[in-house]
């Protein structure tokens, strides 16, 4: 173990755990204050535990290692529970066990008046346990079982309504999918036991380190295959499909699943990951295309969903694009910015999206909505902060984070394209988000055209008001974060000191960087404070352009939309419809592969040839035993006969055989 303290770092995931197996096993018998307690001490003991590891953080040795026990020793190659602590370990363990307690407070008030409140509390401790493991994990395998586990959880929680088939399905759909990407990251495993001898961090980066002349070849594999794994975790294209159906959970679930855990694992792999990515242009070419394609095409769907926690799971897969861009352009320290920034505000979209379901009974059809902001004044102005954070409006943190993404792009070598793509994703961000916005909370009231608000009324609900304190509180925290967030990394062209980036320096800045010449940015462009300021500018531009025309078609002239849509009918359609991506899948993918599996393997295989075989046998051997069991009768007289036949046999064999061989000679 490095450093003096000792941090007890196994404590943060056990603790989670915890909670989860005492409400797992007992909660169902438990109180539900009790039930809430273990719930909540058992994520807010880390969030103590990591604010003491901040405040003696300058007195480790880094990396801090803990080596808690041996797992796995064949031969020359070793794997053990051993726990790591850097600069990106401690971002992430800030935002996950931040975000993650927050949003344990606001279920106690969201999911009050549910069955299966045990249950929920469970699973979102098991969610908290996995992800804990993971980005604390010192080698691929303990992140791999996080990884895993993260799959696990979610596919527990987006299936927690359990009588409700579209959640029932939505759950096994995120895990089938995450599967496909697992299996990209067991083959890069395998790649890096074969040629490194080890799945350790501290034993992987300092052989490729080491070996200057090492670049793309296996390398180039490694990355690809573990990026497969990240556009599953972090639904990208092709394996997105699965997140926008996650809405299916409790949308505290959503919070958590699409801001401070699952989805950032990806990001968060590519990140630790970076010293196999630098060493290969075409890996980290990879990584920056396929995220700005994913950050483009998610926003073109998010601009005509109408469900509103729909819209936000599709601005989710957006955002995350923009992650992987500045990942892709070895800009790590922007990419994770943004995902520090994005759990702020996209926790507290989510949670607001959630006080407004609460409000009006369940209703979750943005065309069912409106005139709201009068009587839900906090979710109101919580939410407002957050839908101009992640518009990229200054001096929010979403301007400061996605605007250091672009910048990096725009000066990497071969980055003017990926710019413009991002800038164009951006506009359409800003446009879709007061799009949600308009339609929720101005306007004229259209609640009365709700069947879900209608049939709450005849049962002496439906009345529209404020959320408890219990979810405000957590949402006024993570406003404050989005408006004031952005001074963790203020460009510095902007007068900031870019401090989140700096900090993750020591991380990042390894000697594999400056051995690949594909990752040295512009001369002319980088460090320019002059070019990041006019980049700013048209950013800036572009997200009051997506405003102006949200503010125009769903306030100033609220039946442009209508006929729009009727104008342009075949476009909205492709939009709504999600390009048919989910049917493509299924006809050329999944139908080919169930028609294999149940007519060749089922049919043919199993019950043809297997099954075949086995009646085949029986078969025979019944045959063979009904006739011997006409031989064995108990008749005298029969077993004389069949005595008598049977000598005959043999004596005209006999006769034939003498014959024949007397005939010979």
């Amino acid at each position: 173990m490095n450093g003096i303290p000792n941090l007890h770092l196994w404590l943060l995931p056990i603790l989670p755990l915890a909670g989860f197996l005492v409400n797992g096993l007992f909660g169902r018998r438990l109180p539900k204050a009790l039930v809430t307690a273990v719930a909540i001490l058992a994520t807010a003991i880390p969030v103590i535990q990591v604010a003491t590891i901040v405040a003696r953080f300058g007195s480790l040795q880094l990396p801090y290692v803990e080596h808690v026990a041996n797992w796995i020793s064949a031969g020359s190659f070793h794997a053990g529970f051993t726990f790591q602590l850097d600069q990106l370990t401690l971002v992430m363990l800030c935002v996950i066990t931040g975000v993650g307690f927050l949003i344990h407070v606001y279920s106690i008030g969201y999911m009050a008046h549910e069955d299966g409140y045990w249950r929920y509390f469970a699973y979102l401790n098991l969610f908290m346990f996995f992800m804990l493991t993971l980005v604390l994990a010192n080698n691929f395998l303990m992140l791999f079982i996080g990884w895993e586990g993260v799959g696990l959880a979610s596919y527990l929680l987006i299936g927690f309504y359990v009588l409700k088939t579209s959640a029932a399905d939505a759950g096994k759909k995120a895990f089938i999918y995450n599967r496909i990407g697992d299996f990209g990251f067991l083959l890069a495993m395998f790649l890096m036991i074969q040629h490194f001898g080890s799945l350790s961090y501290s034993q992987v980066f300092p052989q490729i380190i080491a070996q200057p002349a090492l670049q793309g070849g296996v390398l180039t594999a490694i990355g690809l295959l573990l990026l497969l794994g990240a556009t599953g975790k972090s639904a990208q294209i092709p394996l997105y499909v699965w997140l926008p159906d996650a809405m299916e959970g409790p949308t505290p679930v959503s919070a958590l699943i699409h801001a401070a855990t699952m989805v950032t694992a990806g990001v968060y792999m590519v990140a630790r990951a970076h010293v196999i990515f630098d060493r290969s242009a075409m890996a980290l070419a990879f990584v920056a295309v396929i995220g700005t394609a994913t950050a483009f095409f998610a926003a073109t769907m998010a601009v005509a969903q109408n469900d509103i926690k729909r819209v936000l799971a599709y601005s989710t897969v957006s955002q995350l694009g923009y992650m992987f861009l500045g990942c892709g352009v070895a800009a790590y320290g922007a990419g994770v910015f943004h995902l520090v920034s994005h759990a702020f505000f996209k926790a507290l979209l989510f949670l607001a999206a959630g006080a407004v379901i609460h409000s009006l009974s369940g209703e979750q059809d943005m065309r069912h909505m409106g005139g709201l902001r009068k009587k839900i004044p906090v979710t109101f102005w919580t939410m407002t902060a957050a839908v101009f954070a992640i518009s990229g409006l200054p001096p929010l943190v979403g301007f400061a984070s996605k605007d250091g993404v672009l910048y990096d792009a725009f000066i990497a070598p071969g980055g003017k394209i990926l710019w413009f793509v991002g800038l164009a994703a951006a506009g359409l961000t800003s446009f879709y988000m007061f799009r949600l916005w308009y339609m929720t909370f101005f306007g004229e009231d259209r609640t009365g055209t709700s069947e879900i608000l209608k049939e709450a009324k005849e049962h002496g609900h439906g009345h529209i008001h404020e959320s408890p304190w219990v979810m405000l509180v957590p949402m006024a925290i993570l406003a404050f974060l989005s408006i004031f967030g952005g001074a963790l990394g203020w460009p510095s062209g902007l007068g900031g000191n870019e401090w989140i980036t700096h900090f993750l320096d020591p991380v990042f800045n390894t000697a594999s960087l400056s051995m690949n010449p594909h990752l040295i940015h512009d001369p002319a462009g980088a460090g320019s404070d002059s070019l990041q300021l006019i980049l700013a500018i048209v950013s800036t531009l572009t997200a009051l352009a997506g405003w102006f025309v949200a503010h125009l078609m769903y306030y100033a002239r609220p039946e442009l939309p209508a006929k729009l849509t009727q104008k342009f009918r075949a476009v909205h359609r492709t939009l709504y419809h999600k390009y048919w991506v989910d049917e493509l899948y299924e006809g050329f993918i999944a139908a080919p592969l169930l028609f294999f599996s149940r007519f060749v393997l089922n049919f043919l295989v199993d019950r043809g040839m297997i099954d075949g075989a086995g009646f085949a046998a029986g078969g025979t051997a019944q045959g063979l035993g009904s006739l011997v069991a006409r031989i064995q009768s108990g008749n005298i007289r029969s077993y004389a006969g069949w005595l008598a036949l049977g000598a005959t046999l043999v004596l005209v064999v006999t006769y034939f055989v003498f014959t024949g061989s007397f005939m010979l000679h």
